[in-house]
């Protein structure tokens, strides 16, 4: 194996980042588990059906996707806490993101349950689609209380430095899911309504699983369970700028999808399949993040700034490994995949040309997500705000131009590689600097 290759040599931080991010990286894969068991079992009722599932979960996790902050502010606050060796405070303010959370759940149902039929509309379903579609989201939406608890949850346990817990909770989700949707769907035969029934209790036994290990917790701290308004108050206010970095995030992917539709079907057809080679990358690398949350907000809490700088060197190091890894191994599979999605020649090679560019932004993909996990962690998220929102204005005429120049699906791929390469910039920028490591319990 070449030198440059090989995984970094060990150091006392590398058993704290496997600890953290092997566990967290099985509970990020669980998650997506829920729509694909519900995707094979209405795909058993009809193309309708399996499209309303389609429609729905769209609005379904652009929602959720755009909720993460509950997690990851939680995880940081938390963390803080930890490093200073204050665990009744870290665990109460875990608990002030839970409310927060339930709170815009309930919130959520209000508005969305009028608004069903207008949101489904917005996606252009057709009308045999569209019953289905109304019918899938106006039931889930009764789990979005749970599933935004599972969020804030998930949150808590990480900046405990407890990435563990969540991957039984998921995988124990995940199971429920899937008998009650056999049950509901091809036993009792309630059609796509006993699959959105079957997901909500799930998700809300798994908040419950959640809001038990926080209340023992908390009986074992002291730590009040009652909402404090200053608390959840502090925590919405720390979520807006993690809200504005996740809604250019989503910018991001809704366009690079609109494009490559418009750019034709075979397009569009190659473009989702090397975006779910990305994906699931991407939750790989995205475990690093994680695990430097938790690893940052601690050293920082502890008013450790030497031990934040050495484990942020190592997770980079992780990062770029990592990325060369995935790299190789998409060159490697590259020649056989399209063969498993599609037999159009036109896709096959559009997807082929795809994957050599995903390989190649691997590398600087760990280096970034890991560096984003780690300002998160530091509560950095005013400049994450801010520069996500500027790399999100460098791709977007990128992405333009390869559209109206006719640079093809390549070229929307080179897009999104310079919307990674901005990205490394401005956070390799501020890593290299002083401001992110503030100090102390609360930054």
């Amino acid at each position: 194996m070449l030198p440059h290759l090989r995984r970094p040599r060990r150091n006392p931080h590398d058993r704290e980042i496997l600890r953290l991010a092997v566990p967290a990286f099985g509970a990020l894969v669980a998650e997506p588990l829920f729509l694909l068991t519900d995707s094979a079992i209405i795909g058993h009722l009809g193309t309708a059906p399996l499209g309303g599932l389609g429609v729905a979960a769209q609005l379904l996790n652009t929602l959720v996707y755009l909720c993460v902050f509950l997690a990851y502010g939680t995880t940081a606050g938390v963390a803080r806490q930890v490093g200073a060796g204050d665990l009744r405070a870290a665990v109460k303010q875990g608990i002030d993101g839970m409310w927060l959370a339930a709170g815009l759940g309930l919130a959520l149902i209000a508005v969305g349950v009028p608004l069903t039929a207008p949101l489904v509309d917005l996606f252009g379903a057709s009308p045999t689609v569209a019953p289905y579609a109304e019918t899938y989201l106006r039931i889930s939406l009764f789990g979005i209380p749970g599933m935004l608890v599972i969020l804030a949850g998930t949150g808590v346990l990480r900046g405990l430095q407890d990435t563990r817990t969540p991957l039984y909770v998921a995988v124990g989700g995940f199971t429920v899911n899937l008998l009650l949707n056999v049950l509901f769907v091809l036993g009792l035969g309630w059609g796509i309504a006993g699959s959105a029934w079957g997901t909500v209790i799930a998700q809300t036994g798994s908040a419950a699983v959640y809001v038990a290990v926080v209340l023992r917790a908390a009986r074992r701290h002291g730590a009040p369970v009652r909402p404090d308004g200053r608390g959840v108050r502090t925590a919405a206010t720390a979520a807006v700028s993690l809200l504005l970095r996740t809604a250019a995030l989503r910018v991001v992917l809704v366009v690079g999808t609109s494009i490559a539709a418009r750019m034709g079907d075979a397009e569009i057809a190659a473009y989702q399949v090397g975006f779910l080679v990305w994906t699931l990358l991407a939750f790989a690398l995205d475990a690093l993040a994680i695990a430097g949350q938790a690893i940052t907000g601690r050293y920082l809490g502890a008013a450790d700034r030497a031990g934040a700088r050495a484990a942020t060197r190592r997770m980079i190091g992780w990062g770029v490994a990592g990325g060369v890894v995935f790299g190789l191994g998409v060159l490697l599979v590259r020649p056989f995949l399209p063969a498993l999605f599609t037999q159009d020649p036109a896709v096959r090679d559009l997807l082929l040309l795809s994957l050599v560019i995903v390989a190649l932004m691997q590398p600087i993909a760990g280096v970034v997500f890991v560096l984003d996990g780690i300002l998160i962690g530091a509560g950095d998220g005013t400049y994450l705000a801010r520069t996500t929102v500027l790399a999100t204005l460098v791709f977007l005429p990128a992405a333009l131009l390869a559209y109206r120049t006719g640079a093809g699906l390549g070229g929307l791929w080179l897009a999104i590689g310079l919307w990674m390469a901005a990205r490394l910039v401005t956070l390799g920028l501020r890593a290299r600097g002083d401001a992110w490591l503030v100090t102390g319990a609360v930054r």
